[in-house]
């Protein structure tokens, strides 16, 4: 089932301007051309959602022919609007998701705006509500070839929650949510008030082999055949999570099948030289707290282990590169924690939630 808020136990370069696309010097978001009204979201009571237009590739003009074969790039914001109003004074918070993943933490949100913090989540292009447009024009699920594309879809959300009314901007990235974040933090300094990483991906789990020499094998590749299939998720991980397996979350999944979406090569050389840059080191010029589970678990097996553990990363990686950020990190680890810190049984979800708002609390 879907959980009300946990809290009461209820059950990169940096000198680009953040509102264009250098590219093609087309403004984002709302100055693009985005509608302005928020409409009902699938969540349901108190969400809301809208469409933010992205800036059109080379060779595209929107609303004509296309003229080339990259996907029509959309991204989607959600805001939660609790029924005493959205909160006042405070910087809001936008959610950043993971590969294979959408926003879908109802009690996530609701946990946030309890401590007076205005919530949004941003389902990536290609991602979840953003799917759609995506693959109807060609693209493949959650693939981009160049992370640089995603500073574009924070750059519109951003932006959107500025004309919302509101100062300042906390970050907080989920997995690859958590990569994107940190060089949105390092590429646009100044925009962001604050930096909180859920078991962020920094580096490949898996053998030196797997993390070295295969990487070399994927840039190649992602350059001459970037749609080629190299890799996929197991589904021992999402069958935990989901309600209809046995696990306590709901969510689509046609936005997030247990299986995940084939890893295609051009999308996974992107993430590799992403981890790349963090291992040379970044220049993260806020506050910053990752939190991750206790310990790495294994890539399958029971749901009691997928979800009492890092099922998915390693949180040595994370750890070990925590340092490369240029900016003093405070560290929490969360006993039994899941991959997903914020789906993790009860009380280390309840010990996530209340970590990260006593210290957003502390840092904004």
């Amino acid at each position: 089932m879907t959980h009300g808020s946990d809290m009461d136990d209820t059950r990169s370069d940096p000198s680009t301007d953040p509102s264009t696309d250098p590219s093609t010097g087309s403004k984002t978001g709302a100055d693009s051309g985005a509608p302005h009204g928020w409409t009902p979201d699938v969540l349901g009571a108190g969400f809301e959602a809208r469409t933010l237009r992205l800036p059109v590739p080379p060779g595209r003009r929107r609303g004509g022919r296309r003229a080339t074969a990259d996907p029509v790039p959309e991204a989607t914001l959600i805001r939660y609007v609790p029924e005493d109003g959205p909160g006042v004074g405070r910087s809001p918070v936008l959610y950043v998701h993971g590969f294979a993943d959408y926003f879908f933490q109802r009690h996530l949100a609701e946990a946030v705006a309890g401590r007076g913090y205005p919530f949004y989540a941003v389902d990536l292009r290609g991602h979840g509500r953003s799917i759609d447009a995506w693959t109807a024009s060609g693209g493949d699920p959650n693939m981009v070839n160049d992370l640089d594309l995603y500073l574009q879809d924070l750059d519109a959300a951003a932006d959107a929650i500025a004309a919302d009314g509101h100062t300042g901007l906390v970050l907080l990235g989920h997995s690859t949510g958590g990569l994107v974040t940190a060089r949105y933090a390092h590429a646009r300094p100044g925009r962001v008030t604050a930096l909180v990483l859920n078991s962020p991906w920094f580096d490949l789990r898996g053998s030196w082999s797997d993390r070295v020499v295969a990487t070399q094998a994927v840039y190649v590749l992602g350059r001459i055949a970037p749609r080629a299939v190299v890799s996929s998720l197991g589904g021992d991980y999402g069958r935990a999570l989901h309600h209809a397996t046995g696990g306590e979350w709901e969510y689509d999944l046609r936005w997030k099948p247990y299986e995940g979406f084939p890893v295609r090569a051009g999308w996974l050389a992107a993430i590799r030289r992403g981890h790349r840059e963090i291992g040379r080191g970044l220049t993260v010029g806020c506050p910053t707290l990752l939190c991750t589970s206790d310990r790495t678990g294994p890539d399958g097996g029971e749901a009691a282990e997928m979800l009492s553990t890092d099922a998915v990363l390693d949180v040595a990686h994370m750890h070990a590169r925590a340092s490369r950020l240029g900016a003093p990190v405070d560290v929490a680890v969360v006993e039994g924690g899941a991959h997903d810190l914020a789906l993790s049984p009860r009380p280390a979800r309840e010990t996530y939630l209340t970590t990260v708002l006593d210290w957003l609390d502390t840092h904004t």
